[in-house]
C-alpha cells in the first residue's frame, strides 16, 4: 500500500473512494493506495471465487469480489477518524448483508474472509488486519490466509477462548470450512498456479 499523508475523516475517505478508479484502504484517518496483484495473486483468486460460488449455491451465504469493502471498528461517529475499512481477496456473508450505508458498499457482517499473501502486505494481513477483523467483525468466523509462492492454506476459527490454526500444505490437500459447508482443495485453489523455485524464493526473502 501507498504511503498516506493527510488526516481524512470517514465520511471525506468514502466520498473520494467512492469517486475514485483506484482502490485505497483507510486506516485511522489515513488513506492507502493498493498495489496493483501478481499473475498468480489474480489466478487464486478467481479460482477461490470459483470454488465457493459453486459450492455456496442455494445455501445461504454467498461470495462477495474483493471490491466489496469492509468495515472493522467502532461505532462511527461524527468526523470520526477511527477504525480500518478494506477491502479483502473474497468475503462470505451469510444471511442477510449488513451495510455501512446506502450505498451497500461496505459490508459490517462478514462470515469468511480470505486473504492471499503477497510480500507488501503479508505483515498486516497476519498482524493488525486480522487482529481488526477479530476484535470488530463479531460475525467473522473464519480467516483464511492463501500463500502465493507454495502450496500453503492457513485457516483460523473463531473458538469461545480464542482462535485456532489449521494449517494444510499438501497439494493434494483440501481444507474444510465447517461453518459454511464448504471444502478448499489445493489442487483447485492453485490451477494454473507456476510456483517459484525454492532458490527464487530464498532470494525473495533475502
Amino acid at each position: 500500500m501507498g504511503r498516506a499523508q493527510s488526516i481524512y475523516t470517514i465520511e471525506e475517505y468514502l466520498r473520494l473512494e467512492r469517486a475514485s478508479e483506484e482502490r485505497h484502504e483507510y486506516i485511522d484517518g489515513r488513506i492507502y493506495a493498493m498495489a496493483g496483484e501478481s499473475l498468480a495473486h489474480s489466478r487464486i483468486c478467481i479460482n477461490l471465487a470459483a470454488e465457493m460460488r459453486a459450492q455456496l449455491k442455494g445455501k445461504p451465504c454467498e461470495a462477495l469480489s474483493s471490491n466489496m469493502k469492509v468495515r472493522s471498528g467502532p461505532t462511527i461517529k461524527r468526523d470520526s477518524t477511527a477504525g480500518l475499512f478494506s477491502y479483502a481477496d473474497l468475503v462470505v456473508v451469510c444471511g442477510e448483508p449488513r451495510f455501512h450505508d446506502e450505498h451497500q458498499d461496505v459490508l459490517l457482517n462478514p462470515a469468511v474472509i480470505f486473504e492471499v499473501l503477497s510480500t507488501t502486505t503479508e505483515a498486516f494481513d497476519r498482524g493488525d488486519k486480522f487482529l481488526r477483523y477479530r476484535t470488530w467483525n463479531e460475525t467473522l468466523t473464519d480467516y483464511i490466509l492463501v500463500a502465493q509462492t507454495v502450496p500453503l492454506i492457513e485457516h483460523f476459527t473463531r473458538q469461545p477462548d480464542g482462535w485456532l490454526l489449521y494449517a494444510v500444505s499438501e497439494i493434494s490437500g483440501s481444507l474444510l470450512i465447517s461453518s459454511i459447508e464448504c471444502r478448499l482443495r489445493l489442487i483447485e485453489v492453485y490451477d494454473r498456479v507456476v510456483f517459484p523455485s525454492p532458490d527464487q524464493n530464498e532470494m525473495a526473502e533475502n
